[in-house]
Protein backbone atom coordinates (compact mmCIF):
# COMPACT_ATOMS: atom_id res chain seq x y z
CA UNK A 1 0.00 0.00 0.00
CA UNK A 2 1.53 3.28 -1.12
CA UNK A 3 -1.14 5.43 -1.86
CA UNK A 4 -2.09 8.14 0.90
CA UNK A 5 -5.12 10.70 0.91
CA UNK A 6 -4.51 14.69 1.78
CA UNK A 7 -7.33 16.35 2.96
CA UNK A 8 -7.26 20.54 3.45
CA UNK A 9 -10.21 22.02 4.89
CA UNK A 10 -10.20 26.15 3.72
CA UNK A 11 -12.37 28.79 4.72
CA UNK A 12 -14.44 28.15 1.99
CA UNK A 13 -14.12 24.69 1.39
CA UNK A 14 -12.12 21.05 1.58
CA UNK A 15 -10.55 19.60 -1.24
CA UNK A 16 -9.62 15.72 -0.80
CA UNK A 17 -6.77 14.39 -3.14
CA UNK A 18 -5.45 10.64 -3.58
CA UNK A 19 -1.95 10.98 -3.87
CA UNK A 20 0.17 8.10 -5.70
CA UNK A 21 4.10 6.92 -4.70
CA UNK A 22 5.41 10.02 -6.39
CA UNK A 23 3.27 12.10 -4.76
CA UNK A 24 1.23 12.05 -8.15
CA UNK A 25 -2.39 13.37 -7.98
CA UNK A 26 -4.41 10.71 -8.63
CA UNK A 27 -7.63 12.07 -7.84
CA UNK A 28 -9.17 15.25 -6.80
CA UNK A 29 -12.66 15.90 -4.88
CA UNK A 30 -13.93 19.12 -3.59
CA UNK A 31 -16.69 20.35 -1.53
CA UNK A 32 -17.89 24.35 -0.88
CA UNK A 33 -18.16 25.62 2.58
CA UNK A 34 -20.12 28.77 3.96
CA UNK A 35 -19.08 31.13 6.23
CA UNK A 36 -21.51 32.97 8.38
CA UNK A 37 -21.40 36.78 9.41
CA UNK A 38 -23.94 37.04 11.78
CA UNK A 39 -23.05 40.38 13.04
CA UNK A 40 -20.26 43.06 11.03
CA UNK A 41 -17.12 41.92 11.64
CA UNK A 42 -17.71 38.42 12.62
CA UNK A 43 -16.58 34.74 11.10
CA UNK A 44 -18.28 31.80 11.67
CA UNK A 45 -18.36 28.32 10.80
CA UNK A 46 -20.40 25.20 12.72
CA UNK A 47 -17.68 22.57 12.84
CA UNK A 48 -20.14 19.63 11.56
CA UNK A 49 -19.67 21.55 8.12
CA UNK A 50 -16.04 20.71 7.65
CA UNK A 51 -17.22 17.47 9.40
CA UNK A 52 -19.82 16.65 6.36
CA UNK A 53 -17.76 18.13 3.51
CA UNK A 54 -14.62 16.17 4.34
CA UNK A 55 -16.57 12.79 4.38
CA UNK A 56 -18.45 13.87 1.42
CA UNK A 57 -15.17 14.31 -0.41
CA UNK A 58 -13.90 10.78 0.74
CA UNK A 59 -17.55 9.32 -0.79
CA UNK A 60 -16.75 11.05 -4.01
CA UNK A 61 -13.26 9.75 -4.10
CA UNK A 62 -14.08 6.19 -3.15
CA UNK A 63 -16.97 6.51 -5.58
CA UNK A 64 -14.67 6.78 -8.19
CA UNK A 65 -11.31 4.79 -7.08
CA UNK A 66 -10.54 1.56 -5.25
CA UNK A 67 -8.92 3.00 -1.99
CA UNK A 68 -8.14 -0.49 -0.25
CA UNK A 69 -4.17 0.59 -0.87
CA UNK A 70 -4.76 3.82 1.07
CA UNK A 71 -2.08 3.36 3.60
CA UNK A 72 -2.63 6.98 5.56
CA UNK A 73 -4.34 10.30 5.62
CA UNK A 74 -3.28 13.79 6.52
CA UNK A 75 -4.53 17.07 7.46
CA UNK A 76 -4.31 20.81 6.51
CA UNK A 77 -6.41 23.05 7.71
CA UNK A 78 -7.45 26.99 8.43
CA UNK A 79 -5.82 28.21 11.41
CA UNK A 80 -6.79 29.55 14.33
CA UNK A 81 -10.51 28.30 14.29
CA UNK A 82 -11.71 28.30 18.35
CA UNK A 83 -13.70 25.21 18.78
CA UNK A 84 -15.23 24.21 22.17
CA UNK A 85 -16.61 21.18 22.97
CA UNK A 86 -18.90 19.95 25.57
CA UNK A 87 -18.99 16.41 27.74
CA UNK A 88 -20.19 14.53 24.82
CA UNK A 89 -17.33 16.49 22.71
CA UNK A 90 -20.13 18.46 20.80
CA UNK A 91 -19.57 21.74 19.94
CA UNK A 92 -20.94 24.56 22.03
CA UNK A 93 -21.07 26.88 19.47
CA UNK A 94 -20.32 27.38 16.27
CA UNK A 95 -16.65 28.30 16.26
CA UNK A 96 -14.75 31.43 15.86
CA UNK A 97 -12.79 31.82 12.67
CA UNK A 98 -9.56 33.35 11.98
CA UNK A 99 -9.90 36.48 10.63
CA UNK A 100 -13.16 37.29 13.25
CA UNK A 101 -12.36 40.98 14.37
CA UNK A 102 -15.11 41.23 17.35
CA UNK A 103 -11.84 40.55 20.44
CA UNK A 104 -10.53 43.66 19.84
CA UNK A 105 -10.78 45.27 22.68
CA UNK A 106 -9.72 42.16 24.76
CA UNK A 107 -5.96 41.75 22.58
CA UNK A 108 -5.47 44.82 25.30
CA UNK A 109 -6.70 43.21 28.13
CA UNK A 110 -4.67 40.40 27.25
CA UNK A 111 -1.40 42.15 26.54
CA UNK A 112 -1.70 43.49 29.75
CA UNK A 113 -2.32 40.20 31.47
CA UNK A 114 0.84 38.85 29.66
CA UNK A 115 3.21 41.24 28.55
CA UNK A 116 5.86 39.41 26.96
CA UNK A 117 3.64 37.19 25.36
CA UNK A 118 4.76 38.25 21.59
CA UNK A 119 8.34 36.47 22.67
CA UNK A 120 6.30 33.35 24.01
CA UNK A 121 3.46 32.57 21.53
CA UNK A 122 3.18 33.39 18.01
CA UNK A 123 2.42 36.94 17.87
CA UNK A 124 1.39 39.92 19.77
CA UNK A 125 -2.60 39.73 21.14
CA UNK A 126 -4.65 39.73 18.12
CA UNK A 127 -8.75 39.36 17.90
CA UNK A 128 -8.22 35.98 15.14
CA UNK A 129 -5.94 34.22 18.00
CA UNK A 130 -7.94 32.10 20.69
CA UNK A 131 -6.79 33.73 23.98
CA UNK A 132 -8.12 36.97 23.28
CA UNK A 133 -11.55 35.00 22.01
CA UNK A 134 -11.82 33.18 25.43
CA UNK A 135 -11.62 36.58 26.98
CA UNK A 136 -14.10 38.01 24.82
CA UNK A 137 -16.60 34.70 25.40
CA UNK A 138 -15.83 35.39 29.20
CA UNK A 139 -17.76 38.69 28.42
CA UNK A 140 -20.66 37.78 26.23
CA UNK A 141 -20.88 34.32 26.38
CA UNK A 142 -20.15 33.03 29.57
CA UNK A 143 -23.05 29.90 29.45
CA UNK A 144 -20.89 28.48 26.50
CA UNK A 145 -17.70 28.65 28.56
CA UNK A 146 -19.19 26.94 31.12
CA UNK A 147 -20.39 24.53 29.52
CA UNK A 148 -16.84 23.57 27.67
CA UNK A 149 -15.23 20.78 28.17
CA UNK A 150 -12.06 20.78 25.89
CA UNK A 151 -10.75 23.60 23.39
CA UNK A 152 -10.07 21.89 19.75
CA UNK A 153 -9.16 23.59 16.54
CA UNK A 154 -10.31 22.81 13.19
CA UNK A 155 -8.24 19.73 11.96
CA UNK A 156 -8.56 18.10 15.51
CA UNK A 157 -12.66 18.22 15.39
CA UNK A 158 -12.77 16.66 11.86
CA UNK A 159 -9.66 14.24 13.02
CA UNK A 160 -11.70 13.57 16.35
CA UNK A 161 -14.83 12.73 13.83
CA UNK A 162 -12.55 10.41 12.02
CA UNK A 163 -10.62 8.53 14.52
CA UNK A 164 -12.71 9.46 17.62
CA UNK A 165 -9.56 10.35 19.52
CA UNK A 166 -8.69 14.09 20.65
CA UNK A 167 -4.88 15.45 19.38
CA UNK A 168 -3.49 18.38 18.31
CA UNK A 169 0.09 19.50 16.96
CA UNK A 170 2.64 22.10 17.40
CA UNK A 171 1.56 23.98 14.79
CA UNK A 172 -2.07 24.61 14.95
CA UNK A 173 -1.69 24.69 19.18
CA UNK A 174 0.74 27.50 18.60
CA UNK A 175 -1.60 29.73 17.17
CA UNK A 176 -3.79 29.54 19.95
CA UNK A 177 -1.73 32.02 22.41
CA UNK A 178 -1.99 29.33 25.11
CA UNK A 179 1.16 27.16 24.09
CA UNK A 180 4.52 28.26 24.63
CA UNK A 181 5.70 27.61 21.44
CA UNK A 182 10.08 27.60 22.78
CA UNK A 183 9.42 24.61 25.33
CA UNK A 184 6.66 23.04 23.11
CA UNK A 185 4.32 22.74 25.42
CA UNK A 186 0.83 23.64 26.62
CA UNK A 187 1.60 26.80 29.43
CA UNK A 188 -0.26 27.13 32.70
CA UNK A 189 0.56 30.65 32.91
CA UNK A 190 -0.78 31.58 29.54
CA UNK A 191 -3.43 29.49 30.46
CA UNK A 192 -4.37 31.26 34.16
CA UNK A 193 -4.47 34.52 32.04
CA UNK A 194 -7.67 33.62 30.13
CA UNK A 195 -9.46 31.55 32.78
CA UNK A 196 -8.65 28.46 30.92
CA UNK A 197 -7.81 25.33 32.47
CA UNK A 198 -4.97 23.65 30.60
CA UNK A 199 -6.63 20.07 31.40
CA UNK A 200 -9.09 21.07 28.92
CA UNK A 201 -6.53 20.69 26.11
CA UNK A 202 -6.07 17.78 23.74
CA UNK A 203 -2.58 16.34 23.85
CA UNK A 204 0.06 17.03 21.56
CA UNK A 205 1.27 14.90 18.77
CA UNK A 206 3.91 15.82 16.10
CA UNK A 207 2.50 16.77 12.74
CA UNK A 208 3.47 13.46 11.01
CA UNK A 209 3.08 10.91 14.14
CA UNK A 210 -0.27 9.00 13.86
CA UNK A 211 -3.10 10.38 16.03
CA UNK A 212 -5.52 7.59 15.54
CA UNK A 213 -6.91 5.42 13.25
CA UNK A 214 -9.62 5.60 10.45
CA UNK A 215 -12.81 4.31 12.78
CA UNK A 216 -13.88 0.38 11.29
CA UNK A 217 -17.33 1.66 10.11
CA UNK A 218 -16.27 4.64 8.18
CA UNK A 219 -13.40 2.55 6.85
CA UNK A 220 -15.86 0.13 5.77
CA UNK A 221 -17.91 2.74 4.35
CA UNK A 222 -14.88 4.22 1.89
CA UNK A 223 -13.40 0.65 1.10
CA UNK A 224 -10.11 1.63 3.24
CA UNK A 225 -8.20 -1.53 4.98
CA UNK A 226 -8.14 -2.20 8.59
CA UNK A 227 -6.59 0.60 10.91
CA UNK A 228 -5.32 3.12 8.59
CA UNK A 229 -3.23 5.69 10.12
CA UNK A 230 -4.46 9.36 10.39
CA UNK A 231 -1.62 11.81 11.15
CA UNK A 232 -2.08 14.53 13.28
CA UNK A 233 -1.54 17.02 10.43
CA UNK A 234 -0.71 20.61 10.43
CA UNK A 235 -1.92 24.19 9.62
CA UNK A 236 -3.04 25.58 6.39
CA UNK A 237 0.56 27.58 6.07
CA UNK A 238 2.92 25.15 7.28
CA UNK A 239 1.30 22.55 4.95
CA UNK A 240 1.28 24.45 1.82
CA UNK A 241 4.84 24.97 2.56
CA UNK A 242 5.80 21.59 2.79
CA UNK A 243 3.96 20.70 0.14
CA UNK A 244 6.02 22.50 -2.52
CA UNK A 245 9.37 21.25 -0.46
CA UNK A 246 9.83 23.62 1.69
CA UNK A 247 11.72 22.04 4.59
CA UNK A 248 14.70 23.94 5.28
CA UNK A 249 15.72 27.24 6.37
CA UNK A 250 16.24 29.89 3.77
CA UNK A 251 13.20 28.53 1.90
CA UNK A 252 10.30 30.56 1.59
CA UNK A 253 6.55 30.21 0.09
CA UNK A 254 4.34 33.16 -0.63
CA UNK A 255 0.54 31.93 -0.75
CA UNK A 256 -2.11 34.52 -2.42
CA UNK A 257 -5.63 33.45 -1.37
CA UNK A 258 -8.19 34.14 0.57
CA UNK A 259 -5.59 36.29 2.98
CA UNK A 260 -1.93 36.80 1.71
CA UNK A 261 0.91 34.56 3.58
CA UNK A 262 4.73 34.88 3.79
CA UNK A 263 6.22 31.61 4.87
CA UNK A 264 9.61 31.46 5.55
CA UNK A 265 10.94 28.55 7.06
CA UNK A 266 13.92 29.34 9.65
CA UNK A 267 16.30 27.06 11.91
CA UNK A 268 15.18 29.23 15.15
CA UNK A 269 12.63 30.83 17.03
CA UNK A 270 12.82 34.26 16.17
CA UNK A 271 9.77 36.28 17.00
CA UNK A 272 8.51 39.59 15.56
CA UNK A 273 5.26 40.52 17.59
CA UNK A 274 6.69 44.50 17.06
CA UNK A 275 5.32 44.00 13.18
CA UNK A 276 2.68 41.60 13.93
CA UNK A 277 4.90 38.46 12.62
CA UNK A 278 3.40 34.93 13.29
CA UNK A 279 6.31 32.30 14.16
CA UNK A 280 5.06 29.26 14.89
CA UNK A 281 6.72 25.35 14.37
CA UNK A 282 6.99 24.11 11.08
CA UNK A 283 5.39 20.73 9.75
CA UNK A 284 9.34 19.54 9.67
CA UNK A 285 11.27 18.30 12.35
CA UNK A 286 13.93 21.33 13.93
CA UNK A 287 12.03 23.91 11.94
CA UNK A 288 9.74 27.16 12.59
CA UNK A 289 7.72 29.27 10.23
CA UNK A 290 7.77 32.61 10.12
CA UNK A 291 4.32 34.25 8.57
CA UNK A 292 3.58 37.94 7.20
CA UNK A 293 0.26 37.92 7.08
CA UNK A 294 -1.93 40.31 4.61
CA UNK A 295 -5.46 39.75 5.94
CA UNK A 296 -7.30 40.15 2.60
CA UNK A 297 -5.98 39.09 -0.69
CA UNK A 298 -7.49 37.59 -3.46
CA UNK A 299 -10.79 39.03 -1.16
CA UNK A 300 -9.52 42.29 -2.15
CA UNK A 301 -9.84 40.97 -5.77
CA UNK A 302 -13.05 39.82 -5.36
CA UNK A 303 -14.19 43.26 -3.52
CA UNK A 304 -12.95 45.02 -6.35
CA UNK A 305 -14.78 42.33 -8.85
CA UNK A 306 -18.32 42.37 -7.23
CA UNK A 307 -18.05 46.49 -7.07
CA UNK A 308 -17.31 46.51 -10.70
CA UNK A 309 -19.87 43.76 -11.51
CA UNK A 310 -16.81 41.93 -12.90
CA UNK A 311 -15.34 39.05 -12.04
CA UNK A 312 -12.36 38.39 -10.70
CA UNK A 313 -10.56 36.58 -13.00
CA UNK A 314 -11.79 39.53 -15.82
CA UNK A 315 -10.74 42.36 -13.97
CA UNK A 316 -6.93 40.62 -13.62
CA UNK A 317 -7.13 40.46 -17.06
CA UNK A 318 -8.34 44.30 -17.54
CA UNK A 319 -5.37 45.27 -15.12
CA UNK A 320 -3.00 43.70 -17.99
CA UNK A 321 -4.49 45.65 -20.93
CA UNK A 322 -4.41 48.57 -18.37
CA UNK A 323 -0.47 48.13 -18.26
CA UNK A 324 -0.22 47.63 -21.64
CA UNK A 325 -1.74 50.94 -22.65
CA UNK A 326 0.21 52.78 -20.27
CA UNK A 327 -2.53 53.78 -18.09
CA UNK A 328 -1.12 52.10 -14.88
CA UNK A 329 1.11 54.98 -13.37
CA UNK A 330 -2.76 57.15 -13.66
CA UNK A 331 -4.84 54.10 -11.30
CA UNK A 332 -5.76 54.72 -7.73
CA UNK A 333 -3.82 53.96 -4.90
CA UNK A 334 -5.43 50.85 -2.60
CA UNK A 335 -4.28 50.03 0.81
CA UNK A 336 -6.08 46.84 1.56
CA UNK A 337 -7.41 47.12 4.98
CA UNK A 338 -10.72 45.93 4.62
CA UNK A 339 -10.09 43.08 7.04
CA UNK A 340 -7.97 45.38 8.80
CA UNK A 341 -3.95 45.11 8.63
CA UNK A 342 -1.94 42.16 10.28
CA UNK A 343 2.03 42.52 9.25
CA UNK A 344 3.65 44.44 9.49
CA UNK A 345 1.71 47.04 11.80
CA UNK A 346 -0.88 44.80 13.98
CA UNK A 347 -3.96 47.12 13.57
CA UNK A 348 -6.86 45.46 12.78
CA UNK A 349 -8.88 48.12 13.43
CA UNK A 350 -7.38 49.97 10.12
CA UNK A 351 -10.53 50.19 7.04
CA UNK A 352 -9.25 50.58 3.24
CA UNK A 353 -8.51 53.40 1.35
CA UNK A 354 -8.12 54.46 -2.07
CA UNK A 355 -6.42 57.69 -3.09
CA UNK A 356 -6.13 58.68 -6.39
CA UNK A 357 -10.03 58.44 -8.16
CA UNK A 358 -10.76 60.40 -11.06
CA UNK A 359 -13.28 60.65 -13.73
CA UNK A 360 -11.59 58.12 -15.85
CA UNK A 361 -10.86 55.90 -13.22
CA UNK A 362 -12.29 52.72 -14.05
CA UNK A 363 -13.07 49.25 -13.53
CA UNK A 364 -9.74 48.12 -14.73
CA UNK A 365 -7.57 50.84 -12.76
CA UNK A 366 -8.96 49.24 -9.26
CA UNK A 367 -8.27 46.22 -10.19
CA UNK A 368 -4.44 47.23 -10.78
CA UNK A 369 -5.18 48.93 -7.91
CA UNK A 370 -6.40 45.68 -5.89
CA UNK A 371 -3.03 43.47 -7.35
CA UNK A 372 -0.94 46.05 -6.59
CA UNK A 373 -2.16 46.94 -3.05
CA UNK A 374 -1.81 43.52 -1.75
CA UNK A 375 2.11 43.36 -3.53
CA UNK A 376 2.40 46.17 -1.82
CA UNK A 377 1.83 45.18 1.52
CA UNK A 378 2.65 41.64 1.10
CA UNK A 379 6.57 43.28 0.50
CA UNK A 380 6.01 45.04 3.63
CA UNK A 381 5.62 42.04 5.32
CA UNK A 382 8.87 40.53 3.62
CA UNK A 383 11.11 43.10 5.02
CA UNK A 384 9.86 42.89 8.55
CA UNK A 385 10.28 39.17 8.30
CA UNK A 386 13.92 39.65 6.93
CA UNK A 387 14.58 42.77 9.50
CA UNK A 388 13.74 40.16 12.31
CA UNK A 389 16.46 38.01 11.31
CA UNK A 390 14.64 35.56 8.85
CA UNK A 391 16.26 35.56 5.43
CA UNK A 392 15.35 33.96 2.22
CA UNK A 393 17.50 32.76 -0.83
CA UNK A 394 14.63 30.81 -2.75
CA UNK A 395 10.82 31.68 -3.27
CA UNK A 396 7.64 29.94 -4.69
CA UNK A 397 4.50 31.41 -5.10
CA UNK A 398 0.71 29.36 -4.72
CA UNK A 399 -2.67 29.73 -4.06
CA UNK A 400 -5.36 30.94 -6.40
CA UNK A 401 -3.58 34.23 -7.11
CA UNK A 402 -1.06 32.69 -9.42
CA UNK A 403 -3.71 32.80 -11.42
CA UNK A 404 -2.76 36.29 -12.46
CA UNK A 405 0.74 36.80 -14.41
CA UNK A 406 0.40 39.93 -13.42
CA UNK A 407 0.29 39.84 -9.60
CA UNK A 408 3.27 37.14 -10.04
CA UNK A 409 5.40 39.41 -11.65
CA UNK A 410 4.45 42.43 -9.08
CA UNK A 411 5.15 39.90 -5.84
CA UNK A 412 8.86 38.58 -8.00
CA UNK A 413 10.03 42.67 -9.00
CA UNK A 414 8.85 43.87 -5.20
CA UNK A 415 10.40 40.94 -3.64
CA UNK A 416 13.56 41.39 -6.13
CA UNK A 417 13.53 37.64 -6.55
CA UNK A 418 12.88 35.10 -8.81
CA UNK A 419 9.54 33.75 -7.84
CA UNK A 420 8.94 30.00 -8.48
CA UNK A 421 5.60 28.67 -9.95
CA UNK A 422 5.37 24.95 -8.65
CA UNK A 423 2.85 23.15 -11.34
CA UNK A 424 0.87 21.25 -8.71
CA UNK A 425 0.46 24.94 -6.38
CA UNK A 426 -3.86 24.94 -6.56
CA UNK A 427 -3.15 21.45 -4.37
CA UNK A 428 0.31 22.27 -2.13
CA UNK A 429 -1.53 22.05 1.01
CA UNK A 430 -3.06 18.77 -0.07
CA UNK A 431 0.42 17.66 -0.88
CA UNK A 432 1.73 18.93 2.33
CA UNK A 433 -1.17 17.19 4.35
CA UNK A 434 -0.23 13.81 2.24
CA UNK A 435 3.74 14.01 2.98
CA UNK A 436 2.74 13.87 6.38
CA UNK A 437 0.30 10.73 6.21
CA UNK A 438 3.75 9.03 4.55
CA UNK A 439 5.33 9.65 7.56
CA UNK A 440 2.21 8.25 9.68
CA UNK A 441 2.07 5.24 7.52
CA UNK A 442 5.56 4.24 7.53
CA UNK A 443 6.32 5.03 4.10
CA UNK A 444 8.81 7.73 4.41
CA UNK A 445 11.26 8.99 7.41
CA UNK A 446 10.40 12.44 9.15
CA UNK A 447 13.93 13.49 7.97
CA UNK A 448 12.34 13.49 4.57
CA UNK A 449 10.31 16.69 5.26
CA UNK A 450 12.80 18.72 6.46
CA UNK A 451 14.24 18.77 2.75
CA UNK A 452 15.30 22.12 0.73
CA UNK A 453 13.06 23.40 -1.78
CA UNK A 454 13.36 22.24 -5.02
CA UNK A 455 13.97 24.70 -8.36
CA UNK A 456 10.74 24.42 -10.58
CA UNK A 457 10.28 24.40 -14.55
CA UNK A 458 8.18 27.76 -14.64
CA UNK A 459 9.86 31.05 -13.06
CA UNK A 460 8.87 34.74 -12.91
CA UNK A 461 12.04 37.06 -13.07
CA UNK A 462 11.79 40.17 -11.46
CA UNK A 463 10.39 43.18 -14.20
CA UNK A 464 12.86 46.34 -14.35
CA UNK A 465 10.50 48.32 -16.36
CA UNK A 466 7.49 47.12 -13.42
CA UNK A 467 9.97 48.22 -11.10
CA UNK A 468 9.83 51.66 -12.84
CA UNK A 469 6.36 51.86 -12.53
CA UNK A 470 5.95 50.45 -9.12
CA UNK A 471 8.27 52.69 -7.49
CA UNK A 472 7.10 55.92 -6.94
CA UNK A 473 3.31 54.36 -6.62
CA UNK A 474 4.46 52.78 -3.71
CA UNK A 475 5.91 56.05 -1.98
CA UNK A 476 2.15 57.13 -2.44
CA UNK A 477 1.29 53.73 -0.98
CA UNK A 478 2.74 54.42 2.34
CA UNK A 479 2.18 57.56 2.53
CA UNK A 480 -1.61 56.20 2.36
CA UNK A 481 -0.36 54.00 5.14
CA UNK A 482 0.84 56.87 7.39
CA UNK A 483 -2.26 58.55 7.02
CA UNK A 484 -4.70 55.44 7.97
CA UNK A 485 -2.05 54.82 11.10
CA UNK A 486 -2.05 58.09 12.50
Amino acid sequence: MSQVIGIDIGTSGVKAVLVGEALDVLAEANRPIPVSVPHPGWSEQHPDLWVDAVFACLDALAAANDLSGVAGIGFSAQMLGLVLLDEALRPVRPAILWNDQRALAECADLAALVPDIGQRTNCAPDPGINAAKLLWLAKHEPEALARARMLVLTKDYVRLALTGELASDPTDAGGTQLFDIPTNRWDEGLCAAVGWNPDLLPPIVNTWAAAGQVRPDLARRWGLGPAVPVAAGAGDNMAATLGVGAGAPGDAVVTVGTSGVACIVDGAFHPAPQAAVLTSAHAAPRAFLSMGVVMAATASLDWAARLTGRTAADLAAAAETLLAEGRAPDAPVFLPALTGIRTPHGRPDLTARLDGLRLGSDAASLGWAALEGVAFLMADCVAAQVAAGVPFDRLAVVGGGTRSALWMRMIATLLGHPAGLPDRAPVSACLGAARLARVAAGLDRADSLAARMPGFDRVIDPDPALAEILAPRRARFHRLMDQALA
